[in-house]
């Protein structure tokens, strides 16, 4: 984190971030991100994640654990890097990624935990 920046400014890099994590790495980008700093935890929304492919195997029990191994098993590949992102933007180390996705509405929801409480350094 930059000297002087608002959270805001925070959460938008960090927003920005995924979306091109997102587009580069799982091949597009979601309709909708919305990244919230609280405490020493970032979270991430993300609305629209899934592929026409990945909702049309949505539809069965199956496709579904299809589809969630899969992107589970890009998150894991691309962690890392994900985690790097993060702490360049915050300045605070990543002590964890945790992740899930709702195949029926197609929203993935990521938290990063922190080493350190980002909110009270905005105050």
């Amino acid at each position: 984190m930059k000297d002087g920046q608002t959270k805001g400014e925070v959460e938008s890099a960090i927003r920005n971030a995924i979306i091109k994590f997102e587009q580069e790495f799982m091949g597009r980008g979601p309709e909708d991100v919305r990244v919230f700093i609280i405490k020493d935890i970032v979270l991430v929304r993300l609305k629209g994640v899934l592929t026409p492919a990945e909702r049309q195997l949505a539809k069965t029990a199956e496709g579904v654990e299809m589809v969630r191994r899969l992107r589970q098993t890009l998150i894991a590949q691309g962690r890392e890097k994900l985690s790097q992102q993060v702490d360049e933007l915050t300045g605070a180390k990543t002590a964890g990624l945790f992740t899930d996705i709702d195949t029926q509405i197609g929203e993935r929801i990521i938290v990063f935990t922190l080493d350190q409480d980002l909110e009270s350094a905005f105050q």
